[in-house]
């Protein structure tokens, strides 16, 4: 599909509105985490099964982000596109106002259903109104509202939820909703329909089984202890089972669910990897430095998201810095930049102490989100500079759904080693707690943990977990920034955007 320049004329009123859709989905991904406590009071539901509130938009939003492409194709962009947001809003809606656990669940599933396609749509309709010497600028914007919605999430949810209660969670997205929808049908143009193939279904259920049970695996393994539960062997024995067959499928049928044309261009196939890793750095950071402020440091969750807000504020910098290079300067240099600035936050954060100052939060943060905002942009641009207009909308859902399958594994992985190394540390550290120790039997460590007294030992033992706890995170942001590094190399297979354009026409390629 080329530039579409019916729509290209109304170009700037359907970026607003492409940009409020991926902003309302991505902020979905985090905002109701910190409301999970007071749903669970209000709907009357236990820990287990509040979580749901959570596995239920993230299994119902992976397993419909791939079949975009063919919905586009077959029933028109702009008709998916507004279905998505109107269906969306109404789910929203329906959340708030949920009565019990049950109907929370069900609703979740629905707002999944219908926000898988908003951030994939919203790309390929930017990548369609923009000419190519501007995707670039195209990308900062739309990789404003991916990149900064799941890191604001938290902090407009907590403030929300302190302000008025967590049902105002859902409801924010209603003026929302309504804005983009009447937007896009008032400017967006619709595309030619393609309805000569039929729907791969053996390939959209495989795929779906396959995306279903990891994604139930990696939020319920924390929980159930992981591979020492039936219920999570039976899930990874299904998903590889699901996956093995969809890969064969794909290699072996006309038309598969996914083409195989995708992973023949280099530069989507390396994006691919890139988006993967830059899923995994993102969404698990802020796992991890969430807990850190409240837990370790006992920040309460307004004050917890004020800290950690200006990560966005770096994110939105650099997109909009890199908007401007990207036509000028190589790509592949801005990425590399990129990963040398989240590197060198992640290492400095592998030395926080549970007493970092909030300056040290805040510049970190501030540096960690400049890093990430110069990767993604090229990373988008340069991923789709050499794809064919026809396998954009396919290419950007896949896009995304390999970033939440980074996001989702990266969490999983870094909270199993954060428990499992505190209790590593705790039974280490515990080692040098006893009546042999001197420094425990100083006039003022023995005052403060008396280790004759049950409340004494009680102070005692919390220090220890602090401490093996602090030992923890430390260890956690030092593998991503061994991880971050490990990606440099990547850099090297992508191919510039111009390089196959004569000297006179390179500039007007540079993307």
């Amino acid at each position: 599909m080329a530039e579409d320049t019916s729509s290209a004329n109304n170009r700037g009123i359907i970026t607003v509105c492409v940009m409020l859709a991926t902003i309302m989905q991505a902020l979905d991904t985090t905002i109701a985490n910190v409301a999970l406590p007071y749903m669970q009071g209000t709907l009357s539901a236990t820990l287990d099964q509040v979580n749901w509130v959570l596995t239920s938009y993230i299994v119902a939003s992976a397993i419909m982000t791939p079949p975009t492409g063919w919905l586009a194709d077959h029933f028109g962009r702009k008709r998916l596109f507004i279905t998505s947001v109107i269906g969306f809003t109404i789910a929203s809606v329906l959340c708030g106002l949920a009565g019990s656990i049950e109907q929370m669940v069900v609703f979740r599933l629905l707002q999944g259903v219908f926000g898988a396609s908003l951030v994939p749509l919203s790309q390929a309709v930017l990548f369609d109104i923009y000419p190519k010497e501007r995707h670039g600028s195209a990308m900062a914007l739309w990789g404003v509202g991916v990149m900064v919605g799941p890191i604001l999430g938290p902090t407009l949810g907590g403030y929300l939820t302190d302000a008025f209660n967590w049902r105002w969670v859902f409801y924010i997205n209603v003026p929302v909703g309504i804005l983009t929808a009447m937007g896009l049908s008032s400017f967006m143009k619709e595309t030619k329909l393609q309805a000569s193939s039929g729907f791969d279904w053996y390939g959209f259920t495989t795929l779906s089984v396959a995306i279903g049970c990891l994604q139930m695996m990696l939020d319920r393994g924390e929980q159930l202890d992981w591979f020492s539960s039936g219920e999570i062997i039976m899930e990874g024995v299904i998903s590889m089972t699901a996956l093995y067959l969809f890969i064969v499928h794909m290699l072996t049928a006309p038309r598969p669910f996914i083409s195989l044309a995708l992973f023949r261009d280099r530069n989507f196939a390396t994006g691919l990897l890139f988006i993967f890793i830059l899923g995994l750095l993102l969404l698990a950071t802020m796992a991890l430095i969430t807990p850190f402020v409240q837990n370790l440091m006992g920040f309460p969750v307004v004050t917890a998201g004020l800290v950690l807000s200006p990560r966005g504020l770096g994110t939105m910098a650099a997109m909009m810095a890199v908007g401007q290079l990207i036509g000028r300067v190589d790509p592949r240099w801005l990425i590399s930049v990129g990963l040398g600035f989240t590197a060198w936050s992640l290492y400095a954060m592998s030395s926080y102490t549970a007493d970092v100052s909030m300056q040290s939060l805040v510049w970190t943060g501030v540096i960690q989100g400049l890093g990430l905002g110069f990767i993604f942009v090229p990373l988008s641009t340069i991923s789709f500079a050499t794809l064919p207009p026809e396998l954009r909308t396919q290419g950007t859902a896949l896009f995304s759904l390999i970033r939440n399958v980074g996001s989702s594994i990266g969490i999983s992985v870094v909270i199993f080693l954060l428990a499992r190394n505190t209790q590593i540390n705790h039974a280490e550290l515990s080692e040098s707690v006893n009546a042999f120790n001197p420094n425990l039997h100083l006039p003022k460590v023995a005052q403060l943990w008396d280790t004759a007294s049950q409340g004494g030992r009680d102070l005692l033992n919390n220090e220890v977990t602090r401490q093996a706890s602090t030992i923890s995170y430390a260890n956690d942001f030092y593998l991503m920034t061994i991880i971050t590094l490990a990606a440099l190399p990547l850099v090297l297979i992508l191919r510039r955007p111009q390089s196959r354009a004569k000297p006179a026409a390179a500039a007007a390629h540079m993307d």
